[in-house]
């Protein structure tokens, strides 16, 4: 079996990410083949696909969002994405068990003894009238009826798991502020959530409620588990199954990889991992030359693995769990960014070369032209450390 040393992975990672040259796709299709963009922090996909598109318009991806093409809403690891109305909507259905898991993670003590389905029920009902709420107005209009949680508990369990919502603009609309109002997701999409169609399930195709989560699915086919393998595959690939479970979410994909194995190539990793592939996929040569990108907080190329090693080393790894926006050089980690007042500040990991120093100056430089619409070029690289 073929080994990818990490070089070989990254340029991968790079090439699938629309990393190692920018594309020219619209910004919809671009959505779609990033399986969504992580966006708990608003304008942070923006940058994100300014780092992967040329001639990037904001405009065009704030008229997908108020026009519905697409969503902000909770999906995978239980954290905001946005995502293309389609994709939403066909995957939402897959991700219910580990949505209600994940938040019984954090509040099962709060939690205990509420009767979810019934509490889901009651959240519809109020949602029923497309009025958009908040999620603490939504807790306040069930807390007489369910007092002992709290209203933080009641709606992190409504909102980001029971009903598929979805946050409106003016939120993550380019430029703007405004808190999160939440409506139904099939009310706001005109149609109804998928069904994952997959046998021996529990409500809505999901996994059996209260079964564990760790679990194979073992049991009937997983039509919705193989499209998103073959999805993340193909822009996050060559991956493990660590991986897979690590972009999503989902722990009970085993079934899945398996019904498609023999779609997929296989390699080894440096530690010995299976890695699992598009047999068609970019792998560009390890010696492809990788540009100076400039990623948003909690950028895909970052969260979409287990092993992260591809792209970071594990020195900064906690980086990219903590929000930091970061600079690629030669396609790994290489520095932080930010802004103040108009001047994009970088500030080194390591050592810049002069060569590194004047790339990373000169994407800076564009970079704080497109936040700024033109009115400023600053950047300011600190000093690497000793």
């Amino acid at each position: 079996m073929t080994v990818l040393d990490t070089r070989a992975l990254n340029r991968a990672t790079l090439a699938r990410q629309l990393l190692l040259d920018r594309a020219d796709m619209p910004v919809l299709d671009a959505v779609a083949h990033l399986c969504g963009l992580q966006a708990q922090e608003p304008q942070e996909p923006f940058v994100g696909l300014w780092s992967r598109l040329r001639a990037f318009d904001p405009a065009a991806l704030s008229d997908l969002l108020i026009r519905r093409g697409v969503v902000r809403t909770h999906l995978m690891r239980r954290t905001v994405h946005l995502l293309t109305a389609d994709d939403v909507l066909a995957w939402r259905g897959r991700h219910d068990a580990m949505l209600r898991q994940r938040v019984l993670g954090t509040y099962r003590r709060e939690l205990a003894g509420v009767d979810l389905d019934e509490l889901a029920a009651a959240g519809r009902a109020v949602m029923a009238d497309d009025e958009p709420r908040s999620m603490s107005e939504l807790a306040r209009a069930l807390a007489e009826r369910w007092p002992e949680p709290g209203p933080r508990a009641l709606g992190e369990m409504l909102v980001a798991a029971l009903i598929p919502m979805a946050q409106l603009p003016p939120r993550g609309v380019w430029r703007a502020r405004a808190g999160v109002r939440n409506v139904l997701l099939s009310s706001w999409l005109g149609r109804e959530i998928d069904p994952p169609a997959r046998n021996g399930s529990g409500p809505n195709g999901s996994d059996p409620v209260g079964s564990d989560p760790n679990a194979s699915d073992s049991v009937g086919s997983d039509p919705v588990g193989q499209a998103l393998v073959r999805r993340y595959l193909a822009a996050f690939g060559p991956a493990a199954s660590a991986d897979l479970r690590a972009w999503c979410g989902l722990a009970g994909l085993p079934a899945a990889v398996a019904a498609i194995r023999e779609e997929l190539v296989t390699f080894r990793d440096e530690r010995g991992r299976v890695l699992l592939d598009l047999p068609d996929a970019p792998r560009p040569d390890p010696d492809t030359p990788a540009p100076v990108r400039f990623l948003p907080a909690f950028d895909n190329a970052l969260l979409g693995y287990h092993d992260r090693g591809r792209i970071i080393d594990d020195a900064h790894r906690l980086l990219s769990v903590a929000g930091a926006r970061v600079v690629l050089v030669d396609g790994r980690v290489a520095a932080t960014w930010s802004v103040q007042a108009g001047t994009v500040i970088v500030t080194p990991l390591g050592g810049f070369s002069r060569a590194d120093r004047a790339e990373v100056a000169e994407q800076g430089q564009e970079l704080a032209a497109f936040l700024s619409d033109g009115e400023s070029d600053r950047v300011q690289i600190d000093a690497s450390p000793r």
